[in-house]
Parts: structure tokens; C-alpha cells; sequence
């Protein structure tokens, strides 16, 4: 299959675009009622899918992303084996293109994942970083990005919404200091404690290079954006309330003074203390949930935060997104059916875009993923439906 795909077969055209056909996720997202719950997949592009698999036989992880015409097919893959069922798609790229931007070395190590060979260890190394050098441009080294989203925006031919992402602060701090993954992120937290000032320096440099980087992407094409805090949930309320919530902030607002008509969700892993800074706080249109939240007391939560915020004013919307645990993708398709039916009723009839409350895993059958998919478009449609009547 990889072998059969023209590098040079793209269209980087951003002056038009075709015309949307499917824009339930993006008429959720503003607060708006819909006919049943929109659906995507965190990774719903990845290693479950035997075809993405094949793709990477032959290219190295960060060639499909620096490459747009495979980065579009991989985009693609999803749609075409769940035709219909799938309500947005989310460009094939990777939050470790911003550490990378900046200066920072990463390599995709097969059965490890990420990895840093020269990571920040001290105050001392943020000279290294290439961001407030003369002349750099998020841009120009991001490019490839935009490229590969506007190329998927034609392919796409208006089937579904395109979503662009960023990783955080937060969880690209401790990626540029850890070196990859870790149990404990004693280096990160560290800095956090021990050189609170380079701490501070370190998330707001990341924070612009993202809010630029999201930007750009909506300019390339990406018609809603998400922003992944992977390691929330590893910070205490105090510390995430000073080294996570105003960075998280600053991306929306930056973002929003340029597209505030541009759906925004955030998804702090973990950090379910959270969940009322998150609404109130922040600019985000849509809160995604991990699945160790429970959704009707979310709503309840983040309701009467906004109400207390607000007195008086209009009330604003905010939307909830998740919540599947992933690992229930791994059971029987009636397992599957009842906790995916339990979780939309969970949710309500309104506010709700349906996904899982984290990533697909790559020992997931892709035919247990379409079990999901059909059973929030029935059981969602349903519970409309019931109001309605």
C-alpha cells in the first residue's frame, strides 16, 4: 500500500476549500442541539489499524508526519474503514513536532516510544532552544504541518471536519526535560520546585510557539483544534493551578483573538479537580474527560460553575467530550454495546461529543472500534428521540 502512494500527488491550495457535508461535530462543539451525539477517536489513526501498519513498514514514524501526502492517507484510513460513522477527523501529526521546532532532537524508538538523546537538565540548557533566535519561525519549521492539514482538506472533500492539535505546556516541559516517558517526572517536577523562574520561562515559550503553531494550522485549513495536557493528572491542584491553567489559558485566548468562531477543546488528563477552572477560566469550547470521571456529575460541576461565574449574563456553553475507558474496546461486543449505550445516557441528550476518555491502543480490534461507533449513533440518536416525544 505504501509503495503505491504518490508523494507528489498534493494541493496545498488554502484560497478555497470544499464545502462541508457532515457538520455535526462542529454544530456540538458551539453549544448548538443535534440530531444525536457527533464521534471521532482520540488516535483513531494509529497502530490498531493494520493499514497504518503497512504504511510504517516502509517510513519511520516522523516521515509519515513530515511527508503530507502519507500523513493525509493515514488521516484518511479511519474514515474510509468506518465510511459514515466517524463525524470528524484529526490531522496524523504528533505533539513532539513543537519540542522538535524548538531544537530539541526526538526520535521514535520501536517498544519505547519518544525519546530525547540530549533533553534539558538544567536552567542552563534553555539556551539551546532555537525559538527566540533571530529569524525563527513557527512557520516556517512547522510548515510540513500545514502542508499535510490543508492536503487532507481537499481529500476530505467535505466528508467530515478536520481537527489540528497541540500537546500543552505542561506535558511538553517534561517531555523536553525527562527524555521520554517516566513513572514519576521527578526531573520535570524538579524545575518546578527548584527553578520555578526557568519553569515559568520554559511553559510560557512553549505556550506561544503552540498558540502560533494553532493558528497557523487554522490557516492551513484545521476547522476546530484540540490541546492535550497528557500529564495533568501528574500535578497536585495547587501545582496545576500555577504551572498548567494559565498556560492552557493563554493558548485560547491567543488563539480566539484571531478565530473565535473556531471550536477549541482542551483535555486534561487526570486533572478532574479541575474540571471547574477548566470551564471558567479558559476559553475552551469543549471539556474532553478521561473515563475515571463520571459524566452526569461533570455536568452538574461545570453547570453550576458556570452559572456562579456568570450571574446575570447569558449563559455560556460549554460541551462535554469523552468519556470510554479504552481498555472496555478490549471486551465482547455486547460488553462493549452496554457500556457504550450506559455512557451516552450518562452524558444526556445534549452538550455531548461521544469519544474515548483517551487514545485507541494498538492491541485494539478495529471491528470492536466500529461496535462503538454504531452504538453511539443509535443510542445517542435515541435518547433525542425519548426528549423529543
Amino acid at each position: 500500500m505504501a509503495s503505491s502512494i504518490d508523494l507528489s500527488a498534493v494541493n496545498f491550495d488554502t484560497t478555497t476549500f470544499p464545502a462541508l457535508k457532515n457538520d455535526l461535530y462542529l454544530r456540538a462543539a458551539r453549544g448548538e442541539e443535534t440530531e444525536r451525539a457527533p464521534v471521532w477517536c482520540m488516535r483513531q489513526a494509529g497502530r490498531y489499524l493494520p493499514e497504518f501498519r503497512a504504511i510504517r513498514v516502509e517510513n519511520e514514524f516522523f516521515r509519515v508526519c513530515r511527508a503530507p501526502a502519507l500523513a493525509t492517507e493515514v488521516t484518511l484510513q479511519p474514515l474510509r474503514r468506518y465510511a459514515g460513522l466517524l463525524d470528524a477527523a484529526i490531522i496524523f501529526s504528533d505533539i513532539l513536532v513543537i519540542p522538535q521546532a524548538m531544537g530539541l532532537e526526538v526520535q521514535m524508538v520501536a517498544g519505547k516510544g519518544p525519546h530525547f538523546p540530549d533533553p534539558l537538565r538544567t536552567p542552563d540548557d534553555l539556551q539551546r532552544l532555537v525559538d527566540q533566535s533571530p529569524g525563527f519561525s513557527v512557520d516556517t519549521e512547522l510548515d510540513y504541518v500545514y502542508k499535510a492539514l490543508t492536503n487532507t482538506r481537499h481529500a476530505l472533500d467535505g466528508q467530515v471536519p478536520l481537527l489540528g492539535f497541540v500537546g500543552a505546556p505542561w506535558t511538553l516541559m517534561a517531555y523536553m526535560i525527562e527524555g521520554g516517558g517516566s513513572k514519576t517526572l521527578a526531573l520535570a517536577k524538579t524545575w518546578l520546585f527548584a527553578h520555578r523562574a526557568a519553569a515559568h520561562e520554559l511553559l510560557g515559550r512553549v505556550a506561544e510557539v503552540a498558540a502560533q503553531f494553532l493558528v497557523g494550522q487554522v490557516r492551513a485549513g484545521a476547522q476546530a483544534l484540540q490541546v492535550f495536557e497528557s500529564w495533568a493528572g501528574e500535578l497536585s491542584p495547587q501545582d496545576f493551578a500555577e504551572f498548567s491553567l494559565p498556560y492552557l489559558a493563554l493558548i485560547a485566548e491567543r488563539v480566539k483573538a484571531v478565530y473565535p468562531e473556531v471550536p477549541m477543546t482542551v483535555f486534561a488528563k487526570g486533572a478532574h479537580y479541575a474540571l471547574e477552572l477548566l470551564a471558567t477560566e479558559t476559553l475552551y469550547d469543549v471539556v474532553s474527560l478521561d473515563w475515571t470521571v463520571d459524566p452526569r456529575t461533570a455536568r452538574a460541576r461545570v453547570n453550576a460553575a458556570v452559572a456562579a461565574a456568570r450571574p446575570g449574563a447569558g449563559p455560556r456553553s460549554v460541551v462535554l467530550q469523552g468519556n470510554l475507558d479504552p481498555t472496555i474496546l478490549l471486551g465482547d461486543e455486547e460488553t462493549i454495546r452496554e457500556r457504550t449505550a450506559a455512557m451516552c445516557r450518562s452524558f444526556g441528550h445534549s452538550g455531548h461529543i461521544a469519544n474515548l476518555g483517551h487514545g485507541m491502543m494498538p492491541s485494539h480490534d478495529p471491528e470492536r472500534l466500529r461496535v462503538f461507533l454504531e452504538t453511539v449513533h443509535s443510542s445517542s440518536a435515541e435518547l433525542r428521540c425519548q426528549v423529543a416525544k
